[in-house]
């Protein structure tokens, strides 16, 4: 066990916190605690290129950090990106269970340290439900948003739970926008739209977007705000400086595009000429989708984040190779 200030990242296997430790290790931080669930799915492949201390799985660890056996560690901060982040998950009391309950045990160790212990974690976009009170990161405007489903609610009722205990004196909780990139091909229906055009232009030399059902958005116009992961990665680490105030930050681009905008993107890195077909939406999400989405990041700028982020086109130009090598493993090459 490493005697230095460590870092732990749970959800460490997953797209995000294994992009995550990938930084951490190229900054020359290998004293790192992993954490994970692993399933029957592949995302183990993740950790392979990895350097890192020890790994836990999930329910091990909060059960040795409960009782205190994990104290010589020295932790310096938990990054907390595990969760189940699918939004058709349809058992809301896994979802409190999994994500809200687990979240709000870490966060009460954390602060209950005489110096709390910084604990960032994953909140998410899906927390503003249909936008129709913007994509502010206000505190002010918390209470007041109400996500269109299980996995939204999930994350809300712990910012929530936050805002209450006073939890973001040493707490920083970030809503990642739509993330893409390396590391995500675990994730199956839940990939990004880049991973799965990729697939079906090799497939079929086209894609399939959802028509729009709504008389403001022609079809492919809906609009997202996409991100990287290496940007939602390097936003993330931004925030171990303590001097950094705690709270809500919106993790995104500030700019949406349409889905149009990013099957172009893929198009062009493949070298193709675009073709697109749009299909009807199931009836089962027509009302819970949401038409646009875009960050306002007025808030992590403010606090003094001056990394230029990836355009879309320059994000989708850098991971599309990695889809096209067929390894798509941030450090395996």
């Amino acid at each position: 066990m490493p005697s230095s200030p460590c870092y732990v990242i749970t959800g460490a296997a997953g797209f995000i916190g294994s992009a995550l430790a990938y930084r951490l290790n190229q900054l020359g931080r290998d004293n790192l605690i992993l954490v994970d669930g692993l399933g029957t799915d592949t995302r183990w492949k993740n950790l392979v290129p990895l350097r890192y201390a020890d790994y836990y799985d999930r329910k091990d660890f909060l059960e040795a950090l409960l009782a205190g056996k994990l104290d010589h560690l020295h932790i310096k901060a938990i990054f907390h990106l595990g969760a189940c982040s699918s939004t058709t998950e349809a058992d809301a009391g896994f979802l409190l269970k999994n994500n809200f309950e687990y979240t709000k045990l870490l966060a009460q160790w954390c602060g209950r340290h005489k110096t709390p212990i910084r604990f960032i974690y994953a909140s998410s976009a899906a927390t503003y439900g249909d936008g129709s009170l913007g994509y502010s990161d206000d505190h002010a405007l918390i209470p007041r948003l109400r996500p269109l489903n299980g996995y939204g609610y999930s994350k809300h009722l712990f910012d929530l739970w936050a805002l209450r205990h006073d939890a973001f004196d040493y707490a920083v909780g970030l809503k990642y926008f739509n993330v893409y990139g390396p590391n995500e091909y675990h994730k199956d229906d839940m990939k990004s739209m880049v991973a799965k055009a990729h697939t079906q232009i090799h497939e079929a030399g086209s894609v399939k977007l959802f028509k729009s059902y709504r008389p403001d958005y022609r079809d492919g116009e809906q609009k997202r705000d996409f991100l990287h992961v290496m940007d939602a990665v390097d936003m993330t680490l931004f925030f171990l400086n303590p001097k950094i105030a705690g709270g809500i930050y919106n993790v995104g681009t500030g700019q949406s595009r349409t889905w149009i905008d990013m099957m172009n993107a893929v198009f062009s890195a493949m070298g193709r000429e675009p073709r697109i077909d749009f299909i009807p939406m199931p009836e089962v999400i027509r009302d819970k989708y949401q038409y646009f989405t875009e960050a306002e990041m007025g808030k992590i700028r403010k606090a003094g984040y001056r990394k230029p982020i990836q355009s879309l086109e320059e994000g989708v130009s850098a991971y599309v190779p990695y889809l096209e090598m067929g390894q798509q493993i941030l450090g395996w090459n």
